[in-house]
């Protein structure tokens, strides 16, 4: 079984800002309601553990990266593929 890092807020919103999705596309694409992801991306609720791993499904199967906090940085999101390059 594979842990995976809790989805933040912030996360959840960039993600979004990155697929140009709004509430209501990620909340159709995840199967859950909108109020669900607006709560949670207002931090009002942590999400049930089903629903933040349909977020984060749906989320890593467009495309999105979920990035963990580690040696490197802090978490964060980016597009597959997509290569930064520094300032």
């Amino acid at each position: 079984m594979v842990f995976l890092m809790p989805l933040t807020p912030g996360q959840c919103r960039a993600a979004r800002a990155l697929l140009d999705w709004t509430q209501d596309e990620l909340a159709a694409r995840a199967e859950i309601s909108r109020s669900t992801v607006r709560g949670f991306e207002r931090a009002q609720h942590e999400l049930q553990r089903a629903t933040a791993a349909a977020i984060r499904r749906v989320l890593e199967e467009a495309g999105v990266v979920i990035l963990d906090a580690g040696p490197e940085g802090g978490v964060g999101v980016r597009l597959r593929g997509e290569v930064v390059s520094p300032g």
